[in-house]
């Protein structure tokens, strides 16, 4: 059926820009340089780390979860860390030495559907994914009793915690968005994605339906073992891509309610959540929102070697100093030029 209709690959290669780059991992199979198939790996590169834990969820389902341990007596806070589509709990290996030197110990789960789980390769719901963080969040609570407790999302991982942040979910002292793919990729592309989710969920996209080139770090070593990791995915199939479509598009529209404090990291060179999509994001963001910009920094700010983290950790430790980086500032610049483009 697919092979009737020659326009529809072109089309969703047109989605690049609003979601099929969000696919990182899909990404790097064909939009980034250079071209990592061809270099031989290591074995610490292709490593499976098994997971410190596994969840278990009030549906039944096993998540694992990764725990990067403060590197100090008892932690001074606990960070739940979600990472972003097609990653695993891998995605804070760069960054987490940043956060444990500090005190700080990451909790860093599979989201369901990635990583190691069960049904990885498949997609549950939007809400099935904000009640396994909140569920996360209070298994924290429980293990690390008077430990502030923050949730940190990276990409897709930054929609679920902007969601978590709209409810009511008790014990969460704060949020972190590291380029968070909240945005509506509006028409006709959602009604594409839902026609094509009716009629061939299961057709398979990789790398190759993503046209340009596209740097999504500039830190070679993580893309590296970011593509040979075992708990990478490299490909997706229609469904997921329509779910991540609506989990995008809810968390944008869920943006002013967002209740806890709120520090959004986003990078001047990101490729994948273009500024357009940012501009309006933080146009709904609620007005005390810390918004921090890394003019040279691309979309995975997990692995990239600008300093998201550096300024992530400053904002927990005095979230009223300016921030080391002086995205503050460059935060400004950015804004004030944003406003003089047109964003509709």
């Amino acid at each position: 059926m697919i092979g009737s209709f020659p326009s529809v690959s072109n089309r969703l290669g047109r989605l690049s820009f609003g979601l099929l780059c969000l696919m990182t991992p899909l990404a790097l199979q064909g939009c980034t340089a250079p071209h990592i198939p061809d270099l031989h790996p290591t074995a610490q590169e292709t490593a499976l780390i098994p997971p410190t834990l596994t969840l278990d969820m009030s549906d039944g389902a096993h998540i694992p979860l990764r725990l990067y341990p403060a590197l100090t007596s008892s932690p001074r806070g606990i960070i739940l860390a979600l990472h972003g589509f097609g990653d695993s709990r891998d995605a804070w290996e760069f960054a987490a030495p940043v956060f444990t030197s500090q005190g700080f110990t990451l909790a860093a789960p599979d989201i369901r559907g990635f990583g190691g789980t069960a049904d990885r390769g498949g997609w549950s719901s939007t809400a099935r994914l904000v009640q396994d963080t909140r569920e996360q969040v209070l298994w924290l609570h429980t293990r690390y009793p008077g430990t502030p407790i923050h949730v940190m999302g990276e990409s897709m991982g930054g929609a679920i915690a902007l969601l978590l942040a709209a409810t009511d979910t008790p014990h969460i002292s704060s949020t972190i968005l590291l380029a968070p793919a909240a945005l509506d990729i509006g028409q006709p592309w959602e009604s594409i994605l839902g026609g094509l989710d009716l009629l061939t969920p299961h057709w398979k996209l990789d790398g190759s339906a993503v046209p340009g080139h596209r740097v999504a770090s500039d830190n070679l070593k993580a893309l590296r073992r970011m593509y040979f990791d075992p708990l990478t995915l490299h490909s997706s199939t229609i469904h997921p891509l329509y779910g991540l479509t609506l989990l995008m598009q809810a968390a944008y529209k869920a943006a002013p309610r967002a209740r806890t404090p709120l520090l959004i990291i986003f990078g001047g060179r990101d490729q994948f959540v273009l500024p357009p999509f940012t501009a309006r994001l933080l146009r709904k963001l609620p007005p005390d929102t810390r918004i921090d910009e890394l003019p040279g920094a691309h979309h995975l700010l997990s692995r990239d070697h600008r300093g998201a983290a550096q300024d992530a950790v400053s904002w927990l430790t005095d979230p009223d100093r300016f921030l080391p980086s002086g995205g503050d500032i460059a935060a400004a610049a950015w804004q004030a030029t944003a406003q003089t483009q047109t964003f509709p």
